[in-house]
């Protein structure tokens, strides 16, 4: 998802499947299980999703299917030893260097759940609305044009030979199909159940009150005068302003956290036996990176 948005709504996917083909998924419930609060252990999860270390930051919590899921992370570490073994491969076959691929902060949040439910930075608010850091996104704007020109001829077979085999060695990072299912169903149910209707329907009378004519958050998202690429105008840091503002006051994440980590405990356990291949997949895969990584620092010494 490359928007220049500072809202994210679902995780996107990478590149590739790893360990689990198409599979079938539990369908989610409208509502979330009698009692589930998202706090629920279910078997081979290492981490139930809760809120960490800073309950007021959403960026620090954990969904239940994450453990399933390339992290942020593990995704920018692999991508890391890939684009060296194909650079490694290029150069031997006689191209130049391109040199090092992006590895900035991306424009979608630092985590899984950083900006899953909102915008929640007071400050950043204040400065770029909706928008991302403009540092962040001036820095991913430069790699991205200096990799936009793709070669062609020879050189294009060549590049693809060496992506090719840089797969052999380091899998490319993709969720897997039922994990991508799990969160994108899992974040547009929550959105219907009754307590999240309720926090949005609060947080809607927050806004109305400060002049603002929402039905619920996500329809933000849909407000044209903030999807300019380039150009934070008055109105939408206003408007992001009060956003933050009413979700101080009104805990819209943390209330739509619990109920996506209700259905998503649900779902996983639906699925468990796929998600315990799909998780030792990642372990797999993310232990061939390092293991890469430690042969080039050898041959470098």
């Amino acid at each position: 998802m490359n928007s220049p948005r500072r809202t994210v709504k679902v995780a996107a996917p990478v590149l590739v499947a790893v360990a689990a083909g198409v599979v079938a998924v539990a369908v989610l419930p409208t509502s979330p299980p009698a009692g589930g609060s998202g706090q629920a252990k279910v078997a081979a999860t290492p981490v139930a999703g809760r809120p960490v270390d800073d309950r007021s930051d959403p960026a620090t919590w954990t969904l239940p299917i994450e453990p399933y899921l390339f992290s942020k992370a593990e995704v920018r570490a692999m991508n890391r030893s890939r684009d060296r073994l194909i650079a490694d491969c290029a150069k031997d076959a006689g191209l130049p260097d391109s040199g090092p691929a992006y590895d900035g902060p991306g424009t979608d949040g630092r985590t899984e759940t950083d900006l899953r439910y909102g915008i929640h930075d007071a400050a950043l608010a204040a400065r770029r609305g909706y928008h991302p850091d403009a540092a962040d996104q001036e820095a991913r704007d430069r790699a991205m044009a200096a990799g936009a020109v793709d070669p062609a001829g020879a050189d294009a077979d060549v590049l693809r030979g060496c992506s090719a085999s840089a797969g052999l060695t380091v899998p490319a990072p993709v969720q897997a199909e039922v994990v991508q299912a799990i969160m994108r169903d899992s974040y547009a149910e929550s959105a219907k159940t009754p307590e999240v209707v309720a926090v949005f329907a609060r947080w809607s009378a927050c806004m109305k009150a400060k002049g603002y004519s929402y039905a619920k958050p996500t329809d933000v998202d849909d407000d044209p005068r903030f999807h300019a690429r380039d150009g934070v105008g008055d109105v939408e840091i206003a408007t992001a302003t009060a956003d933050v503002a009413c979700r101080t006051r009104i805990p819209v994440a943390k209330v739509w956290f619990e109920a996506e980590s209700a259905l998503q405990t649900k779902a996983i356990r639906a699925n468990q036996d796929v998600l315990n291949t799909v998780r030792a997949g990642v372990e797999q895969a993310v232990g061939r990176a390092a293991a890469a990584d430690r042969a080039a620092g050898a041959a470098d010494s």
